[in-house]
């Protein structure tokens, strides 16, 4: 097994010859060097006068890798940008990797973390991997005006948690690139409130509802399609809810219907990979952190009062929102009816909580229930829409999403919900779920396996625990492999060998943790098993995503005591002596790199192994 440099004393000895290439690498020459002649601009609009002014040296205070903690206690490396100009200006930072010198070996992205201020805002400390892979490494872009200046921070160290094989005598050497354009695209709510089609009900005087059956508004953000509900009259932000269920997570325990401090509310805002928040793209540039949920106990469907208002980055709907959404038209003809069930914010009383059946009417349900989660995000309204029409076939792209030139470029610096194109036949369309393991992507096939048109169907085994031997474990381990069936040899060859699968027991009015982790504390993780492919778990992303409602199947998890994801999107027990369907779940390799494609369902990913 590798060891991480910080426990091996050998390395630590040694420390000053590693890191004076890493000085040198990440310190001197990347920075000083880029700044007092390298920078390189690319300005594309006449009236430009965009100017990268250099600041302090970025310096690294330990010679071996530290923790996020000590990181964002360095000095960091300081620089500024001034608009000169007369007009707005759209702008991109890209990081770009120098040239290495004979006989220097590159340090890997997923082996250093960063953070960057803007201003006097602090963007959370992440791996260099979400920037994305050279030369699409973005660290910021925005709008700038005339007159004004920008002013960043960038630090950077080693990952506590690399290793000597990663780490150990490795460089890193790269450059600031200024990307400059005039303004393209138009505010989010701008272009939705100008479209007739989108039925716009001015009632509420502090939100403008879209309503009605199907309106133009399709959006695609951090590789999801969501529904645009309703524009904020006075902030002009944008509040967005994603258009499938993207798992499905039991509201809270029982007796308990607050939204405050509950395990949805805990799930949509885990910052981690095992959370909604830490899988969605940069999030801090494009949603309002600390916006407001109203999770007013209601009775009944009209609009709340402010009693209880919790600040999170996610929520749900509330049941107000969703009635208001269908105001003209009956509620299984409303456009956020996707057939499936699933929660909203609103407690119903002190013992359940409003939710929306598959037929698109509320009910009032148990919060131990395990429904489906839609999670819905407020957009900042400085966020622009840069191409589509708005249909479900075309949603709207916003700036700084809508990538583009992804030749070569690492499929693990990609995000939650992208679509691959892996797999043969009539199984030939996956998803990505997340990066829980280093370098690694985990994904899962769109939907459960089919052979001739219909769903494939299996026993799980004569154990509640998944392992590689039990049935569903060998058939994932053995034909759907081997068979040629499922997939061809070359992309055989790009799944990871060895995955950890975690077999935690949920029982209802559990924790989503507890599939995962020993205790809701996290300190230890719950009893595992090794196999090349394994399934969901209980709560993980793309655990009860349904792309069409319904299914006329349901999908084993991989979480005892066997749950089981619905055609209508919740999750269930399931019983050992009855087939179900199956869902696999496996990690691609580190060098698996993308071909073609900007990962939408229409448009996904071409991939292959890089040598």
């Amino acid at each position: 097994m590798k060891e991480a440099i910080k426990k091996n004393k050998k390395y630590i000895i040694i420390g000053i010859v590693i890191i004076i290439l890493l000085l040198i690498g990440i310190a001197f020459a990347y920075l000083t060097t880029t700044l007092q002649g390298d920078k390189e601009y690319l300005v594309r609009a006449g009236t430009l006068d965009l100017v990268l002014d250099e600041g302090n040296e970025l310096t690294l205070e330990k010679q071996i890798p530290i923790s996020d903690n000590e990181g964002m206690n360095l000095n960091g490396f300081s620089f500024s940008l001034v608009n000169n100009g007369k007009i707005d200006t759209d702008y991109t930072i890209y990081l770009d990797d120098m040239e290495l010198s004979e006989g220097e070996s590159r340090i890997p992205d997923s082996s250093i973390r960063y953070s960057l201020t803007k201003n006097d805002e602090t963007f959370m400390t992440r791996n260099m991997t979400t920037m994305g892979s050279n030369p699409n490494r973005r660290v910021d872009f925005g709008t700038i005006a005339p007159d004004e200046t920008i002013n960043y921070t960038l630090k950077i160290w080693i990952d506590y948690d690399a290793t000597t094989e990663e780490a150990s005598g490795k460089v890193f050497k790269g450059k600031l690139r200024v990307v400059a354009t005039q303004p393209v695209g138009e505010p989010v709510a701008d272009v939705l409130l100008a479209d007739s089609s989108n039925n716009i009900n001015t009632d509420d005087p502090e939100q403008t509802f879209i309503t009605g059956e199907n309106p133009n508004n399709y959006i695609w953000y951090s590789g999801k399609l969501w529904r645009a509900v309703s524009v904020n009259n006075e902030a002009k932000t944008v509040k967005l809810v994603t258009q499938w269920n993207i798992s499905a997570v039991t509201y809270n325990e029982s007796g308990n219907t607050a939204f405050e401090g509950s395990y949805m509310e805990e799930w949509l805002n885990d910052a981690t990979v095992d959370g909604f928040l830490g899988n969605l793209r940069d999030y801090e540039r494009f949603i309002v952190t600390d916006a407001k949920w109203n999770a007013t106990m209601m009775s009944d469907i009209s609009k709340p009062s402010e009693s209880t208002v919790v600040e999170d980055p996610v929520g749900l709907l509330n049941i107000y929102e969703y009635q208001t959404s269908y105001r003209g038209t009956n509620y299984s003809n409303g456009y956020l009816n996707n057939e499936l069930y699933w929660w909203t914010l609103t407690p119903y009383s002190t013992s359940a909580v409003w939710s929306v059946g598959n037929y698109g009417n509320a009910n009032s349900s148990n919060p131990i229930n395990s429904y489906g989660v839609r999670p819905s995000i407020n957009l900042k309204s400085d966020v622009k829409i840069v191409s589509g029409t708005g249909t479900e076939d075309d949603p709207y792209r916003l700036m700084g999403d809508n990538d583009e030139d992804l030749l070569d470029a690492k499929l693990n610096t990609r995000y939650s919900g992208e679509y691959i194109k892996f797999g043969t036949g009539e199984n030939n369309l996956y998803r990505i779920i997340s990066h829980e393991t280093r370098g690694l992507t985990k994904i899962t096939s769109a939907e459960p396996l089919k052979e001739n048109d219909s769903f494939k169907t299996i026993l799980f085994g004569d154990s509640v625990n998944y392992s590689s031997s039990n049935i569903i474990g060998d058939f994932l381990n053995g034909e759907y492999l081997t068979s040629g069936f499922y997939m061809n040899s070359e992309q055989l060859n790009m799944i990871e060998d060895n995955t950890i699968w975690y077999l935690g027991t949920i029982n209802n009015g559990s924790n989503y943790k507890l599939a995962k982790y020993s205790d809701i504390t996290m300190r230890e993780v719950a009893i595992s098993t090794n196999a090349k492919v394994g399934l969901l778990r209980y709560g993980e992303l793309m655990a009860s995503q349904i792309n069409i409602a319904p299914l006329n199947t349901s999908y084993f998890s991989l979480t005892p005591t066997i749950w089981s994801v619905s055609g209508n999107g919740y999750i269930n027990i399931h019983s050992l002596s009855v087939p179900n369907g199956i869902k696999p779940s496996l990690n691609l390799k580190s060098n698996v790199v993308i071909t073609s494609g900007t990962g939408t369902k229409e448009d996904p990913f071409e991939i292959e192994l890089s040598n």
